[in-house]
């Protein structure tokens, strides 16, 4: 239920940029709000890629809990996902603000991402709520 909870907050972060990105001065709201976007998705990318890892681990549940895997895994791939997309700005300003050359590609890259992350923060809305609705059918004792 925690891995739910958390991607329904992660995606309620992810979710604005859906509507900043439609807007003229959106670089700048944008650029408002990254300071805690990129270190919450830093993060959650990192609790996402953990969550995979875990759901590899216990690939034996497959055959036991097979809906339960999916959801695991499908939640933990959304979340890295998210996670990356959110801390990729931080990430580009931490490691690339020296080369000029990078920071523009980044910052093209960034403007190509905003729509798509809101996007796949409603579908991290949907996969969260149904990870906690999964964990009261599908709960393993």
């Amino acid at each position: 239920m925690i891995w739910g909870i958390t991607l329904i907050l992660l995606s309620l972060i992810a979710v604005p940029s859906l509507i900043l990105s439609k807007k003229p001065n959106a670089k700048e709201l944008l650029e408002k709000v990254e300071p805690y976007q990129g270190w919450l998705g830093i993060v959650f990318c990192f609790w996402g890629v953990w969550g995979i890892i875990s759901s590899i681990l216990n690939v034996g549940w497959l055959s036991s809990f097979p809906i339960w895997w999916i959801t695991l895994l499908a939640g933990n791939i959304v979340s890295a996902t998210l996670g990356f997309m959110l801390g990729s700005g931080l990430i580009n300003k931490l490691f690339l603000s020296k080369n000029d050359v990078a920071k523009a590609r980044a910052e093209e890259l960034r403007t190509k991402i905003a729509p798509k992350q809101g996007k796949l923060g409603i579908l991290g809305l949907i996969v969260g709520i149904w990870m906690i609705v999964a964990s009261f059918l599908y709960t393993i004792a």
